[in-house]
C-alpha cells in the first residue's frame, strides 16, 4: 500500500533528516503558494459563509464550524479540496 503526502516545501518539510518509508510518496508544492493547499478551499467557504456573524467565544466558533462539517457532502469536500495538479502528481507517481 502506498501513501502519498502533500508539502509547500517549509524548511520542516523539506528537510533531509526524515528518512521516510518506501511506500511514502512525497509530493512537494511550490513554494510560497498557500492557494495550493487544499485546506485553503474550505477556508474560503467557511469565511464566506461566517462574514456577518460574531461569536462570543471560541467554543462557539468551534460548534459551528464542526456544524459545517458535518453537513458537507463528500462532492463538496472533494470540490473544494482537489486541485488538477495533485491528482496529477498522485496517478503519475502511482505509476512507478
Amino acid at each position: 500500500m502506498q501513501f502519498y503526502n502533500l508539502y509547500d516545501q517549509a524548511p520542516a518539510d523539506t528537510t533531509c533528516g526524515i528518512n521516510w518509508p518506501k511506500n511514502i510518496i512525497i509530493l512537494l508544492q511550490p513554494p510560497h503558494s498557500p492557494e495550493l493547499n487544499p485546506m485553503k478551499g474550505f477556508e474560503t467557504f467557511s469565511k464566506i459563509l461566517y462574514r456577518n456573524e460574531l461569536f462570543s467565544s471560541l467554543q462557539d466558533l468551534r460548534e459551528r464550524i464542526q456544524e459545517l462539517f458535518e453537513q458537507l457532502t463528500f462532492e463538496e469536500v472533494i470540490s473544494m479540496s482537489s486541485y488538477n495538479f495533485i491528482l496529477e502528481a498522485l496517478l503519475y507517481a502511482a505509476s512507478y
